[in-house]
């Protein structure tokens, strides 16, 4: 039945996408607690559309086929193979009866059939291995959503399985497609809106998508929180839910500080700096649809359904102390070109940059004087040809080695003596640039890798622990 929209275009039993990262659906356990969330979201006003990871480290192991056959050990990929279907196989052994388990046996099956003879060509003709890898790497979302669909009708549960890639559908650049929002959009009403009109529970892989003409494409690793989001801007979602092993976004790294905290709520632009710049709870991508309908994303813990974890929404609170968290990004390269000609010159930036774009290597940070420019980026692969173009911009310098340290929150420039009492604290730490200024949200600087999980440490006494701060303490599953 149809239902009626209610003044902010949403119906009174409205859709929620929920989104199960591969922690979630690891082993059976895992997959029987998602029943449990499920289930109780069915029997609320909700009407839930499920997208799934594959299982914890299957899409690590896939990938490490393809540099196997590549690299021609066709035996080593083999045994890789053969250990990530037994996995599939002893959950679907648990978890479906006999009818159920006979379906998921003939799709591991197939399954295995396809990924040798990929393999083999892999190994036979490496120039088509880019081409191929996503046929491959898709696989583990592929038998995960089937696995789940199958699971969760086994408790009873309404449950259909969608072929992800009929719904998101991409451009032909594989292994980060850029997806097609209208065709997704219509894919979306047009494949899955009957089945929830009719009480069914569609499930997808995430990650994973295909070109108009129909090849597999995937979104880039980490890519199935953007799937989610992309289902759920593309039916108009009340909610897009990230069930994953940590409850929610932290004040900051709680491997490096174990006495951070949950952020109840964070805007949208503070949530996008922190997944950027090294908060790992969700894709960065998965804020642009949702930011772009004004859909909020909760950040759920699936080891405690019931926690209220982190929302992301529309409001900017700003908080008592000023910021809401720490963020750090390791692995981190300084690039600095130094010129004399870009002294008044026009154009110099943009020559400048126009390298980064036809190396497809995003910069980070960057912060210019009269004669010099230094800028940060994360992947260094494509360096050596970076610097060779640079080259006839000035002189070129490249150091690894690097750590960004990001201090997010709503309000932050406007907030007097915030960054005062930043660099205070970190008064004897050698800090190589500092940004601040394109955004309100954040200031960020670089400081050497190995000094910055005492730099964020401090940063979060100062900020954090001089008195009690709201929040709940920080969860991360074991």
């Amino acid at each position: 039945m149809t239902s009626t929209p209610d003044d902010h275009g949403f119906g009174p039993d409205p859709i929620v996408v929920m989104k199960f990262g591969g922690t979630s659906v690891a082993d059976p356990s895992a997959i029987r607690r998602v029943a449990e969330i499920v289930q109780a979201a069915a029997e609320s006003e909700s009407r839930p559309v499920l997208v799934t990871s594959a299982m914890s480290k299957v899409t690590d192991a896939l990938f490490d086929m393809v540099t196997r056959s590549a690299a021609g050990h066709v035996r080593g990929a083999q045994d890789v193979l053969d250990g990530m279907l037994a996995r599939h196989r002893t959950a679907s052994a648990e978890l479906l009866d006999e009818p159920a388990r006979c379906e998921f046996d003939a799709l591991l099956e197939e399954a295995s059939r396809n990924l040798t003879e990929l393999m083999r060509v892999v190994s036979r003709h490496p120039g088509t291995r880019l081409a191929l890898q996503d046929e491959i790497v898709g696989q583990g979302e592929h038998l995960a959503s089937h696995l789940l669909a199958l699971a969760l009708r086994a408790k009873g549960l309404p449950c259909i399985w969608v072929d992800a890639r009929q719904v998101i559908r991409t451009d032909d650049q594989h292994a980060r497609a850029i997806p097609l929002q209208e065709e997704i959009v219509s894919a979306a009403q047009r494949l899955l809106m009957p089945r929830i009109e009719e009480g069914q529970i569609p499930v997808l892989g995430g990650f994973i998508g295909s070109t108009l003409q129909g090849a597999t494409t995937t979104l880039g690793r980490g890519g199935s929180d953007f799937s989610g989001a992309l289902v759920g801007a593309a039916l108009r979602a009340r909610e897009i839910q990230i069930w994953t092993d940590v409850s929610g976004f932290l004040t900051a790294d709680p491997h490096v500080v174990p006495q951070a905290h949950t952020i109840p709520q964070l805007s949208y632009a503070e949530a996008a700096e922190l997944a950027y710049f090294g908060a790992r709870v969700l894709h960065p991508q998965t804020i642009k649809p949702a930011v772009a309908l004004g859909v909020p994303v909760r950040i759920c813990y699936s080891r405690e359904p019931d926690a209220a974890g982190t929302t992301i929404d529309g409001r900017r609170v700003v908080s008592a102390q000023g910021i809401k968290a720490i963020a750090c990004k390791r692995g981190i390269t300084v690039v600095q070109v130094t010129a004399a000609r870009m002294l008044g010159a026009y154009g110099f930036l943009r020559d400048l940059f126009e390298v980064f774009a036809r190396h497809r290597t995003a910069v980070d940070i960057v912060a210019t004087s009269e004669v010099s420019v230094s800028l940060t980026v994360d992947d260094a692969s494509a360096m050596p040809g970076i610097k060779a173009d640079l080259s006839t911009l000035g002189e070129v310098h490249a150091q690894e080695g690097y750590a960004i340290v990001c201090v997010v929150g709503e309000g932050l420039r406007n907030t007097v003596g915030i960054a005062g009492r930043i660099f205070g604290a970190l008064s004897e730490t050698d800090i190589a640039l500092i940004s601040q200024g394109a955004s309100s949200t954040n200031l960020t600087f670089v400081v050497w890798e190995k000094d910055v999980s005492d730099v964020v440490t401090r940063l979060h006494e100062c900020f954090f622990e001089a008195e009690a701060q709201p929040g709940s303490p920080a969860k991360v599953a074991p």
